[in-house]
């Protein structure tokens, strides 16, 4: 990541000289001749490392506090550079909460290399044990700086599709497996001078030229759908699907690893903090999810009229097709119970619950076929109930969760609530 070094101090040689000894084509090296100045570039920046002369109006040791104390939640590696080279004043500022002190006059190649070193331990301290990326906080701190940028840039979020349930059937050894091959795959898609780092265990930013990012993201999305497949086991390559075990032997389909990757620029829009982008990049991300394949999205110029809004309502209605009155009447009203809209007619439901049928009489298990070949009902969720047990067949006409009777009530509301979650993310 490009690295960003502040300098306080207020002569004018000196910090030309200290700016041009340390900035390099990684490095931008700010400078501030106050401590409200000072500030305002931390909040702005956040930088790796800062600074502190004692050329400014206050004893350094006093300043190097007020520093740290500003500074808590970033915890920057804090200089100290003063022309005492007394064993006390350097105790003192030490002390105070610097992490390093250089006396003048300093050596110059000395001094660049202490400055790399604190450099490279600041970003080594942020680096994640198993993927070897930068933390969540340290992607937060790259977004800050993206948005004071003048440059043009594209931020992309990166998500594995159903990266938990994989990790819940095949170990986290397994998963930790996929995670690097996916890290590597998108590696290989950036240069020297983006930025790859973590969001949380199942998503990565990308921050990269705007001009590139379409071609980055249709890379990824070919790439992943071309590698999910050897992840799996030799059954669930031939089904088509992962089989998940749930609640009194019930059984979940779940489809294979996929990406979804939400892109923004600052082409159209201006962005003033990092929540304001974090959530254009959730809401694109969202809007780019397909439940089997990946797919990306990048975010274009609105074109609605003035003042319009789209807003995506909740959807939190269930059809039931239970033949068994009784039955359904008993799930119609513990639904509603539970503040789910149960629906008869043709509106789109978040859930389908459907019994398949006797042994004999599977009539159950065509009509879910129907269902799930119907493209207004693509992103419903279909449970399937069923007296006879043969979780595979009932998955195959493609119920999302297959449960046998006689099953617990707690656990199909469990699942309802999961599914309406799902559906409406």
């Amino acid at each position: 990541m490009h690295s960003v070094t502040l300098l306080i101090d207020k002569r004018r040689e000196l910090s030309t000289k200290y700016k041009k000894l340390l900035e390099t084509e990684n490095n931008t090296v700010l400078v501030s001749k106050n401590l409200l100045s000072a500030m305002k570039t931390i909040q702005d920046t956040e930088p790796d490392v800062i600074i502190i002369s004692d050329s400014i109006d206050s004893d350094l040791s006093d300043y190097c506090k007020k520093i740290r104390a500003l500074t808590y939640n970033m915890r920057p590696v804090i200089i100290a550079i003063s022309k005492s080279a007394e064993v006390d004043d350097r105790l003192k500022v030490l002390e105070s909460g610097a992490d390093d002190f250089i006396s003048e006059p300093v050596n110059a190649d000395e001094f660049v290399m202490r400055i790399k070193a604190h450099l490279r331990r600041e970003f080594e301290s942020n680096l994640d044990g198993k993927k070897l990326l930068p933390s969540k906080n340290y992607s937060l701190r790259a977004l800050k700086r993206i948005i004071k940028s003048k440059k043009m840039w594209a931020a992309m979020l990166v998500t594995i599709d159903n990266f938990e349930n994989y990790k819940e059937t095949y170990t986290e050894l397994a998963s930790d497996k996929l995670i690097k091959t996916f890290c590597a795959i998108i590696q290989s898609a950036l240069n020297k001078d983006d930025y790859l780092g973590l969001v949380s265990d199942n998503e990565f930013l990308v921050i990269t030229d705007m001009f590139k990012a379409d071609k980055i993201a249709n890379y990824l999305t070919f790439a992943i759908d071309s590698v999910s497949p050897k992840f799996y086991s030799f059954e669930d390559v031939n089904r088509g699907y992962m089989i998940m075990q749930g609640d009194e032997f019930a059984g979940r389909r779940c489809e294979f690893i996929h990406t979804t990757i939400g892109v923004v620029t600052n082409e159209f829009n201006n962005f003033t903090n990092v929540s304001q982008l974090i959530n254009a990049l959730v809401q694109t991300r969202n809007m780019a999810y397909m439940p089997a394949h990946s797919n990306y999205l990048i975010e274009r110029p609105k074109i609605t009229a003035e003042n319009a809004v789209m807003e995506k309502i909740y959807n939190n209605k269930i059809r039931i097709i239970e033949p068994d009155e009784a039955m359904n009447m008993l799930l119609k009203t513990i639904l509603e119970l539970q503040g789910f809209e149960i629906i008869e007619n043709d509106t789109i439901p978040a859930v389908i619950i459907l019994d398949a049928g006797d042994i004999e009489n599977q009539k159950g298990l065509e009509l879910c076929k129907q269902l799930k070949n119907d493209s207004r009902l693509a992103n419903s969720k279909l449970i399937v109930t069923s007296i006879f047990h043969d979780k595979e067949t009932v998955l195959n006409c493609g119920a999302d969760l297959y449960m046998p009777k006689p099953y617990e009530l707690k656990h199909l509301i469990r699942w309802v609530e999961t599914f309406v979650r799902e559906f409406n993310r």
